[in-house]
């Protein structure tokens, strides 16, 4: 009787050890998605043009981030932007007011894609893919495209 006993607690035992080491992993996992983008925060300058890019840390699962321009000594922004876990996937969304209706526009990160960070949207006109690839410390090249091969690469370079 005393075994049956036994049995039967370590097998609760062994259950509630696989769900606390489960839960454990899917909220290491949560943060560390968001962690592999800490790469982007600070602020980024398109090669030749005037077009900046920053990025700031919100909290352990969001990044947000703007994209603008220096006119007259000013920022102007033009589009923000944000990297955050909805649902335990890693998103990317951009808001640009004079397009969509001002509406949010989400991209979802693709991770069979190992060599960038590839976030997809097959459903938005354009673009359907947003591409971040670090080529070191200070230097991103943000891919953006369409259908069969339309879009443009900027190289960007760390300011700060």
């Amino acid at each position: 009787m005393n075994i049956f006993i036994d049995s039967l607690n370590t097998g609760k035992i062994v259950k509630l050890l696989l769900f606390a080491t489960l839960l454990l992993f899917t909220l290491s996992c949560s943060e560390n998605e968001i962690d592999d983008f800490d790469f982007l925060i600070g602020t980024w300058k398109v090669e030749n043009q005037n077009l900046y890019e920053t990025w700031n840390r919100v909290d352990e699962n969001e990044l947000r981030g703007r994209g603008y321009r220096i006119v007259e000594n000013q920022e102007v922004t033009f589009e923000t932007l944000a990297i955050k876990l909805i649902d335990n996937q890693v998103v990317y969304e951009a808001t640009v007011p004079e397009q969509n209706e001002g509406a949010t526009i989400r991209f979802l990160l693709n991770p069979e894609i190992e060599a960038r960070y590839s976030f997809e949207n097959p459903d938005h006109d354009f673009p359907k893919k947003i591409q971040y690839l670090k080529i070191s410390d200070n230097e991103i090249m943000v891919s953006v495209m369409g259908d069969e091969g339309e879009g443009f690469e900027l190289k960007m370079i760390k300011q700060s």
